[in-house]
């Protein structure tokens, strides 16, 4: 019996151990636990899928660019402008065989696109595609047809105005600010191509400020991928709020057709030139009074003469100073130069930043009035002769020439000082005169270059250059 009571006791010694050591091994557990899911700090782990994929495509959504909003904005805006000129040809039978008068005449049609800029009716155009018109027809995107009038028209900048009267209000397209346009933006082209009416494409901003190679004129265009083609000349260039960015003007290419850039003239420039033909007839063009150092090949442009017009004030510039940048708009190059100064008018104030000594300076400079010009087939400039010069020489006006580049005119020992005062045997009164004459005559035509021009010491000269 004692032996019984002695394996039960020592039984349930065994069992309370058991049992206390479990009760202690389970709480330590718990506590455990506790302790971890208490002190984490690691961010929560997203182990949905379904929510994972919904986050993302509402990423994308809020990337994607809707062009819809910007191509319906702009489509009734944009016109097809039909340019018909009468032309005179030659005709060799009649004047051989004696039975006419030698010419005839035929009708020439042209065709391009416009923007309409103004409920009643003023719309910008390329030059180029209304030059010379006889005739110019204007049809709406609802196909209604009105004959235009032309209001005044920029060559140089390749930029016309147009006006038609409309029964009613028309729809219109804004101007945006060409100079915050960034590269990498997105742009819609819309025109007429091929006579393609209320044709949209899309593309990039490839570049700004581009001069391209044989233009003598234009040189601050906005460069693009979206596809422009004959047709598209005088469209619009619009951003994805369908504001005008810019004119579409112009396409490289070899084929004549689109081969991945066009280009166009910035609003910017194109408004300036709308407002001056509005207000005055005629573009005002405004310069800072100084030459280019042609051969500074870094960031910047630089000055390479300083021009102190009679009762100008403004000449706060150096041989040798860099400008970096205009009303605080980057100028890496001459042609965003350029580009700004084409945007101004004379009289404007302008904040040029520039580098001197090695420090940058900003100053508050006054524009002046164009009066010097390029002729980039002698590669001279040249400028309008001083009222003093004119008591000097005894002459009624002319061009001074104030800058020698490429030295086309040294082999006739013509220099800096010399004024041109004839050019193919016809008086020129000043700088813009004697620019339009030499430009109608290119160098290697047939016919010679008849220039009559005044030397320092105030001996008439005379050359023909071939």
């Amino acid at each position: 019996m004692k032996k019984y009571f002695s394996y039960l006791s020592i039984a349930f010694l065994g069992g309370v151990l058991t049992l206390i050591g479990y009760k202690t091994l389970f709480d330590k557990q718990v506590d455990t636990e506790k302790r971890y899911t208490a002190n984490t700090t690691l961010p929560p782990i997203q182990t949905n899928y379904s929510q994972t994929v919904q986050a993302n495509n509402t990423a994308i959504a809020k990337e994607t660019i809707d062009f819809t909003f910007a191509a319906e904005k702009t489509v009734n805006a944009v016109v097809h402008v039909k340019n018909t000129a009468i032309r005179t040809q030659q005709n060799p039978f009649d004047i051989f065989f004696g039975t006419g008068s030698g010419t005839r005449k035929f009708e020439q049609i042209g065709t391009g696109s416009g923007v309409i800029i103004s409920s009643d009716g003023y719309i910008v155009t390329n030059n180029h595609v209304i030059d010379n018109a006889s005739t110019i027809e204007v049809t709406l995107n609802n196909k209604k047809k009105y004959e235009a009038e032309l209001i005044g028209a920029d060559a140089t900048n390749d930029i016309a105005l147009l006006k038609i009267n409309a029964e009613t209000a028309l729809p219109f397209t804004t101007f945006s600010n060409s100079d915050i346009v960034k590269i990498g933006e997105w742009v819609l082209a819309v025109g007429n191509p091929y006579n393609l009416t209320s044709t949209v494409t899309a593309g990039i901003v490839s570049a700004k400020g581009r001069d391209l190679e044989g233009n003598g004129n234009i040189e601050s265009f906005i460069q693009t991928d979206a596809a422009v083609n004959p047709g598209n000349s005088g469209g619009a260039l619009v951003n994805t709020r369908g504001e005008l960015v810019g004119i579409n003007t112009a396409i490289s290419s070899r084929t004549g057709s689109f081969v991945g850039y066009s280009f166009a003239v910035p609003s910017n420039i194109a408004k300036k030139i709308i407002d001056d033909l509005l207000e005055f007839g005629a573009v005002q063009e405004a310069i800072l009074g100084i030459g280019i150092d042609d051969d500074f090949e870094d960031e910047g442009v630089k000055v390479g003469k300083v021009f102190y017009d009679e009762g100008a004030n403004n000449n706060q510039f150096k041989e040798g100073d860099v400008i970096k940048s205009i009303n605080n708009v980057k100028i890496s190059k001459f042609s965003e130069l350029k580009g700004q100064l084409t945007a101004k008018r004379p009289g404007d104030f302008v904040d040029v930043t520039l580098e001197r000594d090695g420090k940058l300076i900003t100053k508050k400079i006054i524009l002046n009035k164009k009066n010097t010009y390029i002729s980039r087939s002698l590669g001279i400039s040249f400028k309008d002769v001083s009222e003093k010069e004119k008591k000097k020489f005894n002459i009624k006006g002319g061009a001074k020439i104030i800058q020698n580049f490429n030295r086309t005119l040294d082999y006739y020992g013509v220099t800096e000082g010399y004024i041109i005062t004839k050019v193919n045997k016809k008086a020129v009164l000043n700088a813009a005169e004697a620019k339009k004459a030499i430009s109608n005559r290119k160098l290697g035509s047939i016919n010679p270059l008849f220039l009559e021009l005044i030397n320092p010491e105030g001996e008439v000269e005379k050359f023909v250059i071939r």
